[in-house]
């Protein structure tokens, strides 16, 4: 870690580097769980807001906001067991965590490539097989693809990390 960290780089690290919730992300088994539950909420998520768009009734948003507590909670508990790889500043980060994050952020990226091609294909696969108008698949496949584009490196990152040696 660099010495010109500003106060907001050290309150920042001392928040992503609490241990109190260890316990929710202690083995790699409790961290699968927790990131297959935010994959779950943020679908839920997602979903809500394009529900209402689609079928103009305001149900899906109540859904949205009980999913959000608790989409909040797994997304701190991925950043607590990542150590806050991905929301510290690199200049809060030391190499060998800089490297685990450029890492993270390639194989993110051919994740979310490969997912992308899926959609496309899925998409141009309703359009021609099932007769569903482009228009109606674009809005919710191009939202989507935002969210998981956006959110795809805590996934990988909350997967990839390795389990702390004990502290005994």
């Amino acid at each position: 870690m660099t010495t010109g960290l500003t106060k907001y780089d050290r309150r920042m690290y001392a928040v992503m580097n609490r241990r109190d919730g260890r316990p929710l992300y202690a083995t790699a088994a409790r961290r699968r769980a927790v990131v297959c539950a935010h994959i779950a909420l943020t679908a839920i998520g997602a979903a809500a807001p394009v529900t209402t768009a689609l079928t103009e009734s305001m149900w899906p948003l109540f859904v949205l906001f009980g999913a959000l507590l608790p989409w909040c909670l797994a997304t701190g508990v991925i950043n607590g067991a990542t150590r806050g790889l991905l929301e510290l500043r690199g200049r809060a980060l030391d190499e060998r965590q800089l490297r685990e994050r450029d890492r993270v952020l390639a194989r993110a990226h051919r994740v979310t490539t490969l997912l992308l091609l899926a959609a496309v294909l899925g998409a141009f696969a309703a359009g021609g097989f099932a007769d569903v108008r482009m228009g109606v698949l674009l809005t919710p496949v191009l939202f989507g693809v935002l969210v998981v584009h956006a959110l795809m490196p805590l996934w990988v990152a909350g997967l990839t990390v390795r389990d702390e040696p004990d502290e005994e």
